[in-house]
């Protein structure tokens, strides 16, 4: 068996190669960069939308792809045309993976979509089979990828099966993430007040990259069984608790600033729409609610358990991207 990981060269593709790696596992990165080998990885260079690069894999009936590859909350987010920039990647993306996975008989699927199909939640912890009402453009992006890979489960029902596995993970957090973190990393550093949406005493859950990697890891030993599961860590901090202590281990003059949530997302809004994003919608609706997922079933069925807390991850992350930005004299 080989592990096919599209978006390898990414913050979790990275983790997953390098933990299948110390596992001896034959691994191949694909990726529009060059990616880090790790272990006995190879590294193939292409696009997930065009079939052509996907076929230079090679794939194998006996292979198993990990589809990682998206667009997300980045720097490049357009300003408008928003829905069709997460679809040509999230959607076409996906579709042409499961194209291709088609035309070589490969049947073992892994698949990250994310929590933000659930919409701002009718309850908490949220259950998997919990309505899926995406705030914006890249929860729908992920809930159109969840269908064709349902549509394919139930095409090839009858022709060998398709067995995949879809998650739905909260922030995914650790050494190298970046994206929305480093911005509040910036102010930390500068030891400037981090402003709250809300009073912080919401808690907003999220999952280290490890503890995904190893889930995904785990469904494949399980033959990809369906799902789809939830992933988060298992005793998430208020959002004021987990902001203090990021502060707290930085040493740093930083203090965190409730802001009152209705006029605060107002603004947000309004600096969206002109092109001075802080916070995408999907982000700052949801950044005053209670964001917890039950992961009972990923455990159930499974056998798996999150390791690490939601602390210690963000200090991890912190770490890093002081390491990265600082200890070589750049700047911020």
């Amino acid at each position: 068996m080989r592990h096919i990981i599209t978006g390898g060269a990414g913050f979790t593709g990275q983790c997953l190669a390098r933990l299948l790696g110390q596992r001896d596992e034959e691994v191949i990165l694909f990726d529009l960069e060059q990616a880090r080998p790790a272990g006995h990885a190879a590294c193939v260079i292409g696009d997930v939308t065009r079939a052509a690069d996907l076929d230079r894999i090679g794939l194998q009936p006996d292979d198993v792809v990990y589809h990682l590859a998206a667009r997300q909350f980045s720097t490049q987010v357009p300003r408008s045309g928003r829905s069709e920039w997460f679809d040509e990647v999230n959607v076409a993306g996906t579709r042409e993976v499961v194209a291709a996975m088609r035309r070589s008989g490969a049947k073992q699927f892994v698949f990250f979509s994310t929590d933000m199909t659930y919409g701002i939640p009718e309850q908490t912890p949220v259950p998997p089979d919990h309505p899926q009402r995406p705030l914006g453009p890249y929860g729908t992006s992920k809930l159109q990828a969840e269908q064709i890979i349902r549509r394919a489960q139930a095409d090839l029902a009858h022709d060998g099966g398709f067995a995949a596995t879809i998650f739905r993970p909260r922030l995914i957090t650790g050494p190298g993430r970046l994206g929305i973190l480093a911005k509040l990393f910036r102010l930390i550093r500068a030891g400037l007040p981090v402003p709250m949406i809300g009073s912080g005493r919401n808690r907003y859950q999220m999952i280290s990259v490890e503890d995904c990697s190893r889930a995904a890891m785990r469904a494949v030993e399980l033959g990809c069984p369906t799902g789809p599961f939830n992933l988060g860590s298992a005793t998430p901090p208020t959002t004021r608790e987990l902001l203090e202590a990021v502060i707290k281990h930085a040493g740093s003059r930083s203090f965190v600033l409730p802001l009152p949530a209705a006029p605060l997302k107002t603004t947000l809004a309004v600096l969206d729409r002109l092109g001075a994003t802080l916070l995408y919608p999907e982000q700052f609706l949801i950044a005053d609610q209670d964001i917890l997922l039950d992961t009972a079933d990923t455990k159930a069925v499974l056998g798996w358990q999150p390791a690490t807390d939601d602390i210690v991850a963000m200090i991890a992350a912190y770490d890093a991207f002081v390491n990265a930005t600082y200890a070589k004299g750049s700047t911020p």
